[in-house]
C-alpha cells in the first residue's frame, strides 16, 4: 500500500484461495484491459469474459495475453459452456478452452436444463483437467428455489470437484439471491451459510448494496464477484474500510 495506517483489517495475499474478487469483462478493449490492469491487478483474482463475449471479442488471444501477463487467470461466461452444450459441442468447448489457454472454466445451467447429475457429471469430468467454478441458481426471475434445494445443489457441485460454487445473480443482481429490486434475499443467504463453507461461495454483487451486505455478514475476505472493472478499486477500499459505507468496521470502539 502507498502509506501505512493502523487499524486495517487483514486482507488475505495474491494468489487467493479466499477473499477473491471477480471481475466481469463485457467488452473492454485491448487497450482498457492494458490500463484497468495497470491499477488494479494487485486486487483481481479472476476475470470473467461476460456471457458469450467471448465469442465475438476480435484479437481474443492478444486480450488473453494482456491478463496472462498479470497473473489474473481468465475463464468465459457459463453461457457460452450451455451454448456449446445445447449443440452438442462439449467436446469441442473443451479443446476451445485448451487452445486458448483457458484453465478455468464455469459449468452453469442458468439458461437451459441439465439433469443435476449430469451436471456433476460434467464438474467430475472438467475438475480432472481445470478450475471449476460451477454456478447454481436460474436466470429466470419467477424460478425460484427453495433454500434447501440450494444447500444440495452447492453440497453436491464441490463433492464433485468444483473448487467453488457461484451464487447466481445474473450481471444485473436482480435475481436467484436477489430479488427483482436488487434485494439479498437475507434469509436464503444465511440458511445456505449454515452449510456452505463461506469461503467456497463466490457471491455474484455486482451493486454496491449487495457488496456491503456481504462484507457485513461475512468480513473483508468475503468472495465477491461480477464487479465491474470501474468499480474495482471503490470495491477494495469499502473492503478494508476506506469508504464511508465501512469506514466504522475496523476501528478500535473506545
Amino acid at each position: 500500500m502507498n502509506f501505512n495506517l493502523t487499524q486495517m483489517p487483514v486482507r488475505t495475499t495474491q494468489p487467493r484461495t479466499n477473499g477473491l474478487t471477480m471481475v466481469m469483462d463485457k467488452g473492454l478493449s485491448i487497450q482498457e484491459a492494458k490500463n484497468f490492469m495497470s491499477i488494479a491487478a494487485p486486487h483481481v483474482d479472476i476475470v470473467k469474459l461476460g456471457f458469450g463475449t467471448a465469442f465475438v471479442t476480435p484479437n481474443l488471444k492478444e486480450k488473453l495475453a494482456v491478463y496472462a501477463e498479470n497473473n489474473v487467470p481468465v475463464y468465459f461466461g457459463g453461457t457460452l459452456f450451455e451454448a456449446f452444450l445445447i449443440r452438442n459441442q462439449f467436446d469441442d468447448y473443451v479443446s476451445m478452452c485448451k487452445e486458448f489457454g483457458i484453465t478455468t472454466m464455469e459449468v452453469s445451467d442458468g439458461s437451459i436444463t441439465i439433469p443435476h447429475v449430469e451436471k456433476c457429471g460434467y464438474i467430475e469430468k472438467l475438475a480432472k483437467h481445470f478450475t471449476i467454478y460451477s454456478e447454481v441458481g436460474s436466470k429466470d426471475a419467477a424460478h425460484i428455489i427453495a433454500p434447501y434445494k440450494w444447500i444440495e445443489l452447492m453440497s453436491a457441485e464441490l463433492k464433485a470437484g468444483a473448487s467453488y460454487v457461484i451464487a447466481e445473480a445474473r450481471e444485473a443482481g436482480n435475481v436467484g439471491i436477489y430479488r427483482g429490486s436488487g434485494e439479498v434475499r437475507e434469509g436464503l443467504v444465511q440458511e445456505i451459510l449454515t452449510q456452505i463453507p463461506a469461503e467456497k461461495i463466490l457471491w455474484e454483487a455486482p451493486q454496491k448494496a449487495q457488496q456491503l451486505y456481504f462484507l457485513e455478514l461475512i468480513g473483508c475476505n468475503v468472495n465477491l464477484g461480477n464487479i465491474a472493472p470501474s468499480e474495482m478499486l471503490a470495491l477494495e477500499a469499502m473492503r478494508i474500510g476506506l469508504r464511508g459505507d465501512t469506514f466504522e468496521f475496523y476501528l478500535d470502539k473506545k
